[in-house]
């Protein structure tokens, strides 16, 4: 007999789905990133691995997969990999980034790239639909009209099924979900931001955003680029890929500054709540994430079947508002104006002065 609770619930397996933001779609509480299937830029998943590693989590109950024309050759990998099980799946992938490069138009959010992404994306994929379509950065040149035009007629030809949008500005978002819903075209079911313990920014607007407007949450980097997995060390503060002469994810990810002071000293208390639950500092980053009750489904990447058993085994992971709150603590960032205003003792006096007033949103 199937149940239907709270979408803010703990999951503890892969298929204790969850509803798509305003959606009716279920999604796993755990999307695999498929941005290793490949190993163009030398530290991905070859074929045989990448095949082991989409076999495992549909093994588990895992049905959300997120994939993006950027990626290499993650779309034409997962084309072969799907064939026979398409229908069971939520098959996500992204549009905006450029194609071929010196072509202005093969990159931006606009129409002619949105048609001609979206048509690639299916050749790659061998299939006749996207289940979910994703504006992957934001470009700053396109009207939001012209986007949300060209996502419905996708959506009214049958293409695309629901639409979303990653790496935006938060006003941009919620002024797209408001014209949308106006003019009675498909509105935007999906959010997709970096988010994690060592980065946090999304609290601010984006998250409470998306609660408010109906698009669930999909984070990528949950474990912030493998920071919190304690592969780095303070010996990693200078290192970059010149050092070593490679190109590897551990020194792509130092160039791009997510190895610092601040993030290894919250890798640090990872590292002391694991030991105390037993766990793995992944496991632990990646539950509590999934405690947050504004994200949908963390997207998470392995190159290895061992780190992806890892990662699911993150839906195991209990643990104590104590450990909570110290992860809280050791990762809090300012929120800043309004909102620290807003949140003081001073506004509230002068707002509610002594009542209590009890919310249920």
């Amino acid at each position: 007999m199937s149940t239907i609770q709270q979408q803010d619930a703990k999951p503890t397996t892969l298929d204790s789905y969850r509803l798509l933001g305003r959606s009716g779609l279920r999604v796993s509480p755990l999307a695999l990133g498929t941005a290793t299937f490949g190993n163009e830029l030398g530290w991905g998943a070859a074929q045989d691995d990448a095949r082991t590693l989409f076999a495992s989590y549909l093994e588990r109950g895992g049905n959300f997969i997120d994939t993006a024309s950027a990626y290499g050759g993650s779309e034409k990998m997962l084309g072969e990999l799907i064939r026979g099980k398409r229908e069971s799946l939520v098959l996500a992938t992204k549009y905006t980034t450029q194609r071929r490069p010196g072509d202005p138009n093969s990159g931006g959010a606009h129409r002619k790239n949105l048609f001609a992404s979206v048509e690639s994306s299916l050749r790659q994929l061998d299939t006749d639909y996207l289940d979910l379509l994703l504006l992957h950065v934001w470009d700053f040149t396109t009207p939001v009209e012209e986007i949300l035009r060209g996502l419905d007629d996708l959506v009214r030809q049958g293409k695309v099924l629901y639409v979303g949008i990653s790496s935006a500005p938060a006003w941009e978002i919620s002024r797209m979900q408001a014209i949308a819903d106006l003019r009675g075209w498909s509105p935007l079911v999906a959010l997709q931001v970096e988010y994690s313990l060592i980065n946090r920014g999304a609290e601010r607007d984006l998250i409470p955003m998306a609660r408010a407007m109906g698009l669930g949450v999909t984070p990528f980097s949950p474990l912030g680029g493998g920071v919190l997995s304690g592969k780095y060390s303070r010996v990693d503060l200078a290192a970059t890929s010149a050092d070593s002469g490679e190109s590897t994810r551990k020194s792509f990810n130092a160039n791009l500054g997510m190895v610092t002071e601040r993030t290894l000293a919250i890798a640090d208390v990872v590292r002391e709540v694991a030991e105390e639950v037993e766990r793995t500092p992944a496991q632990v980053a990646l539950a509590w994430n999934l405690r947050n009750p504004g994200v949908t489904a963390p997207v998470i990447g392995a190159r290895t079947p061992a780190q992806l058993r890892g990662n699911l085994a993150a839906l195991e992971v209990e643990l104590t508002a104590a450990q909570l709150a110290r992860l809280d603590e050791a990762s809090a960032i300012d929120l800043g104006y309004p909102h620290d205003l807003l949140a003081g003792d001073h506004i509230r006096a002068v707002t509610a002065g002594g009542l209590t007033i009890e919310t249920r949103r």
